[in-house]
């Protein structure tokens, strides 16, 4: 009897699961909230070329897209020559399927961006990628065709003077597009939302973004986003010197908050490239260059100033030009261009520390992992800080290629595109 009950013991021991975490998809550029948040536990801090390193696979060219997963499929886009391709490669490292989303690839700002700079979208069912010269494609996960259309025969020419790099949200039966841009000896602006069936590419509703910005402020290279709570969800916007809410349903403003840009120091070269992040009861709003970032009410109503409005929580003077922020916990994590790390009470705003990092551009936005933050450096740095009020690195790990997209983390593995391949990361 004993040696049974051994026997049971030894196999309950067995089959228990192991304490890592549960293994969650990430299935747009920000992850499943769009915040930058991963749930897993048990990932390693460290790793290097050698350490740590399940698989590396090449790519044919580089791009600023961040990856997407789900189950155990990866999607990614990139540039191949002149080609703008939509990669599929398993979680194992092997290539499932390449398919050829459109032509004519143009690099800006030297190594800044090219036409794969937009990140891909996935359901799990379902794939869709958007170039920046329009071509817009839904593919089935095995690679299959569903639909595909170039955005500027329906919408317009893409004004963007380095892009539109902006990437599409999914959310629920719909995909929602922010191209705000324009011509800037043009005497209408051409900034439009829209919303499309995710199955068929259908239009759903298309509404105006109307903005008295002039010059490089028609230009947003940011994300739209969704912000989501138990009473209200609504499409977030940004660009084009405000950041306004809209109805799911129809586009229809909700709200809309100026005096990012204020006319009376204006500046025509304030265009916004890092994207707002929002979690249920905080909106923070980055801007641009030395301007301000503000944490904004989700119950916010009708147009506001920053100055003057109760929707406005606090201000902090200074904005990360192109890494979006990062909210957990009741901190915002604010990764400047520099490298430098603004960690900030979520209620207040009162700043706990700015300290530096690494002194490298820093592109890609930081990532919440199990205690830490990743903050990614242009020249393939990726800095471990420890989360909370104390500034602690814990680690600094090296690839030594060039990096511009975000970490990703899903099935217990970090996964980080630099410009020569695509690295699978853990124990």
């Amino acid at each position: 009897m004993r040696l049974f009950s051994l026997h049971l013991l030894l196999s309950f021991i067995v089959f228990l699961p192991t304490p890592t975490a549960r293994a969650d998809n990430w299935p747009q550029w920000r992850g499943a909230k769009l915040d930058g948040v991963s749930h897993e536990t048990g990932l390693p801090t460290h790793w290097s070329p050698t350490e740590n390193v399940a698989w590396r696979v090449p790519l044919p060219g580089p791009a600023g897209a961040t990856p997407v997963v789900w189950g155990d499929r990866i999607f990614l886009t990139t540039v191949n020559q002149e080609s703008l391709e939509l990669h599929c490669i398993s979680t194992s490292g092997k290539r499932l399927w390449t398919q050829t989303v459109g032509a004519g690839n143009r690099d800006v700002r030297g190594d800044e961006g090219n036409s794969a700079s937009p990140s891909p979208s996935t359901d799990g069912r379902h794939v869709w990628t958007f170039m920046a010269n329009g071509h817009l494609a839904c593919y089935g996960i095995d690679g299959q065709e569903v639909w595909r259309f170039n955005v500027e025969s329906r919408y317009g020419k893409l004004q963007n003077a380095f892009g539109m790099t902006s990437t599409p949200v999914l959310d629920g039966d719909r995909l929602y597009l922010q191209l705000i841009q324009g011509d800037q000896d043009a005497s209408t602006k051409e900034a439009q939302l829209v919303a499309l069936e995710k199955t068929t590419g259908r239009e759903v509703w298309r509404v105006d973004r109307p903005s008295d910005c002039r010059q490089e402020c028609e230009h947003s290279y940011a994300s739209p986003i969704i912000y989501r709570d138990a009473e209200r969800a609504y499409l977030i916007a940004h660009g084009g010197d405000y950041t306004t809410a809209h109805r799911l349903e129809d586009g229809q403003e909700i709200w809309r908050c100026g005096g990012l840009n204020p006319p009376g120091s204006y500046d025509p070269t304030f265009r916004f490239v890092a994207t707002p992040v929002a979690v249920p009861g905080l909106i923070v709003v980055p801007t641009a260059k030395r301007g301000p970032v503000v944490a904004v009410s989700p119950k916010a109503q009708g147009t506001f100033d920053i100055a003057d409005s109760d929707y406005v929580r606090w201000t902090y003077p200074t904005t990360p030009d192109v890494p979006s922020p990062l909210v957990y916990d009741g901190l915002v994590y604010l990764c400047r261009e520099n490298g430098n790390l603004a960690v900030l009470d979520a209620e207040t705003g009162e700043e706990y520390y700015q300290k530096r990092t690494v002194r490298d551009r820093h592109r890609a936005s930081p990532v919440y992992l199990d205690g830490h933050v990743l903050l990614t450096g242009r020249r393939g740095k990726v800095t471990v800080v420890r989360a909370g009020r104390k500034f602690e690195i814990v680690a600094q790990n090296n690839l030594s290629e060039p990096i511009s997209s975000s970490p990703v983390v899903a099935g217990g593995t970090i996964y980080l595109r630099t410009f020569e391949a695509l690295y699978a990361i853990r124990k």
